[in-house]
């Protein structure tokens, strides 16, 4: 196999193995264990379900692992392309799972909480499960800022798909709109939260650019050149 196909291919590959740790710790687990308004509720979901409770907790930092790796990945794909943009992208990602990994805390501390260890002692259990549900809350606007992020890194990242010449150039597009998408989706839910589901709802066309670019790196890879040019390999591990 082409270098440049090999490592289209390997890109693809880890980008869409974050398919299955984004919709379970994001989607399925908070459906299924929190109650909105309800922090009693949420806390006996989440004691009587403590297993799937900690594999999101797990699910969220493999995840950020995950998205290092594709960085390095895609570097190492597109580096030849533009280096600046190329480590902009990476510094964007870094970024962007600095703040996953902090915000993973939140769930923990909510944990914490729930559970009344000794030194919580000191609070009843309706305070305790009221602070637990904070901190819930606090891991949801944890990823509505982190949406700033997973949408910055997209136009860098967009930039070098249109530049490249071996990717489709209407998926880099595509790309750069999935940026301001999800930019969009943060301020909305930092200055209209109760207009983010309608915009969520809306902006769906524009934010399967990711997956447009995932599944053409898996399934097609690159573009492989007539004749051979270094302009267009991968850069060296």
């Amino acid at each position: 196999m082409h270098p440049l196909k090999k490592a289209a291919r390997i890109a693809g590959a880890i980008y869409a193995s974050m398919v299955v740790t984004g919709p379970f710790s994001l989607i399925y687990v908070p459906s299924k264990l929190i109650v909105r308004g309800d922090a009693t509720a949420t806390a006996s979901n989440i004691l009587a379900h403590e297993t799937m409770f900690r594999l999101a907790i797990l699910a969220d930092l493999v995840g950020q692992v995950i998205f290092i790796c594709l960085a390095i990945a895609l570097y190492r794909l597109l580096s030849s392309v533009n280096k600046t943009w190329a480590w902009l992208m990476v510094a964007f990602v870094l970024v962007s799972s600095a703040v996953g990994f902090l915000n993973t805390l939140n769930n923990v501390a909510a944990l914490t909480l729930f559970h009344g260890v000794d030194f919580l002692a000191v609070f009843d259990k309706p305070q305790r499960d009221a602070l637990g549900m904070l901190f819930i809350r606090l891991h949801s606007q944890g990823i509505l800022i982190d949406e700033m992020f997973w949408g910055l890194w997209l136009f860098p990242f967009g930039l070098l798909v249109f530049r490249s010449g071996f990717l489709p150039r209407f998926i880099g597009v595509w790309l750069m709109i999935n940026c301001f998408g999800y930019v969009a989706l943060s301020i909305t839910a930092l200055f209209f939260p109760e207009y983010y589901g309608a915009a969520f709802n809306w902006s769906q066309p524009v934010l399967f650019g990711e997956l447009a670019i995932m599944l053409w790196l898996l399934i097609r890879g690159a573009k492989v050149p007539t004749a051979p040019s270094s302009a267009l390999q991968p850069a060296a591990a």
